[in-house]
């Protein structure tokens, strides 16, 4: 492939993160099912994981339409079926989760049921709004014991945990008001709403955290 026809993106923090990342995922994710990646950016992340985490299938996203032409880039560098082609989804449209339920009343015959969500530095470089939508349709997504995983940097107490977390979070607010680094407290809160329970928060380098919610059964009619 020439250096002029290659679509794939590259992010140095994705280069630098993604095996303390994978490490985590190997230890917490179900043996077997689909694994819903939001926000995959430029999909070195997908291409990295799908093939460590086989049997699993690894399945990316993005609303950007030049993110999801460097996922299919990097995904054509990956042997195997396990990593799908990126879908367009955007979590702060109210119908993203129906794209998905569509997607697998499509594949089911030959992709497992989806049993957990990934975001990667997703809802400090988004809108509240964005962390909104991902734990509705985490809700509706999920199955019972069905994992949410979240990586990124988190404020606790009411404070930042570094003063680089500190400067980052005002380099985001300067690039857009309703971006930043969120409360862990906050985020935990609307887990909690809508059937998700916090089981761990793992340091990470960089003063990231790797926080993990497990989906509990509810009381109601899901046909």
């Amino acid at each position: 492939m020439s250096e002029s026809s290659d679509r794939r993106r590259h992010a140095p923090a994705a280069e630098r993160n993604r095996e303390p990342i994978l490490s985590v995922l190997q230890q917490i994710l179900p043996t077997t099912g689909t694994v819903l990646e939001i926000a995959s950016g430029t999909g070195q992340h997908a291409a990295h994981f799908a093939p460590a985490l086989a049997p699993r299938h690894w399945l990316p996203s993005d609303p950007n339409p030049e993110a999801r032409e460097s996922i299919q880039a990097w995904r054509s560098e990956v042997d195997g079926v396990e990593l799908h082609s990126p879908l367009a989804l955007d979590v702060m449209r109210a119908d993203w989760s129906q794209i998905i339920l569509d997607w697998k009343q499509h594949h089911r015959d030959h992709v497992p049921p989806i049993v957990a969500l990934v975001a990667i530095n997703l809802i400090h470089i988004s809108p509240w709004a964005a962390c909104q939508g991902l734990m509705a349709g985490a809700e509706i997504l999920l199955p019972p014991s069905g994992l949410l995983y979240l990586y990124g940097p988190y404020r606790q107490g009411g404070s930042h945990t570094a003063p680089s977390n500190e400067a980052f979070d005002l380099s985001l607010r300067s690039q857009d008001s309703r971006w930043g680094v969120r409360d862990l407290e906050a985020v935990v809160a609307l887990a909690t709403t809508h059937g998700l329970t916090l089981t761990q928060v793992i340091a990470m380098p960089a003063n990231n955290l790797s926080v993990v919610f497990c989906r509990h059964a509810l009381e109601r009619d899901d046909n």
